[in-house]
């Protein structure tokens, strides 16, 4: 195999959020005291890649920032980490952001604000630039450009993970280019139509055959279909604070889980990396906080 500049290559977005704790979700036309407010570098893609820099691996993202103070502080908070950003680019608009309404019980309401032009387009994408790694991570935004990036890491032999969501236009043609599809909890089930996490993960299997599929549960762990064996792995029991980008997390968790073991590796181990890597995030606010470092996550898995 060519050596490759980078363990690990992210596609997506990166975003600062804007972090308000409330006692309870608010009422319409009504007022409350914020209990904390943070702002704070997020989005998909760049927080994956900083779990992976902070997990000791090479990473790379790729994207564009906003020409503000806020897309500024987006780009530097990854060079801190030691991100490569040589493949980014600034562009003439706001950065993005989302608001995060974290209530009592620890649910989130997230909204957001993204201007058109720091979009990316399939023609765009730099084939050199997405197969530069060991693994290609892509989320699901910008989901043309996605879908480019993944064929081309396809056609090189670099294994493709996306971390998608929610149903959009286009997504049945970039998720027939991922070899390992990892989704929020609800995606199997809005994407196939068919009831319970289970049995539509199973239909995602049979649909794109991709190596593993995964859904994340939160404080329940994840659920897995591999080869056709269904595996849930726990999820471990931390102090939580704040679970934004707690799915971020789990993506780069894998990804260095699964580099770190190599191609023996058994997926069931893989996702239990994940699984307290993502874990150990949640114990401050914001999506990248506390993601840990190798040494606190072999410390948790050893504990258990």
């Amino acid at each position: 195999m060519v050596p490759r500049g980078f363990d690990v290559v992210g596609f997506g977005l990166n975003t600062i959020d804007l972090i308000a704790v409330v006692g309870q979700y608010p009422e319409p036309d009504s007022k409350q005291q914020l209990a904390e407010f943070v702002e704070r570098p997020g989005g998909q893609a760049a927080t994956a890649m900083t779990a992976c820099a902070r997990l000791g691996w090479r990473a790379r993202y790729v994207g564009r920032f906003g020409e503000d103070a806020r897309g500024r502080l987006a780009r530097v908070s990854l060079e801190e980490e030691g991100v490569d950003l040589s493949a980014c680019e600034d562009v003439r608009a706001p950065q993005p952001v989302s608001l995060i309404l974290v209530d009592g019980d620890g649910r989130r309401t997230v909204l957001w604000s993204r201007a058109p032009l720091v979009n990316m387009d399939a023609g765009d994408v730099d084939p050199e630039v997405v197969t530069s790694g060991r693994v290609l991570l892509v989320d699901c935004h910008q989901t043309a450009a996605a879908t480019r990036a993944a064929e081309c890491a396809r056609r090189c032999g670099v294994p493709t993970m996306i971390d998608v969501e929610q149903v959009r236009p286009g997504m049945e043609a970039l998720l027939a280019k991922i070899d390992l599809i990892i989704t929020a909890r609800t995606f199997p089930e809005a994407f196939t139509g068919v009831s319970g996490v289970g049995a539509a993960l199973a239909a995602l299997a049979r649909r794109f055959r991709p190596a593993l599929v995964c859904a994340t549960l939160g404080q329940e762990g994840s659920l897995a279909l591999v080869g056709g064996m269904e595996i849930h792995t726990p999820g471990f029991r931390v102090p939580v604070v704040d679970t934004t980008g707690a799915g971020d997390v789990f993506r780069g968790g894998f990804i260095a889980g699964w580099l770190a073991g190599g191609a023996r590796t058994q997926a069931e181990d893989v996702l239990t990396y994940a699984n307290a890597v993502a874990a150990l995030r949640c114990r401050a606010l914001g999506a990248r906080t506390a993601i840990p470092r190798r040494a606190e996550v072999e410390h948790l898995l050893a504990s258990v």
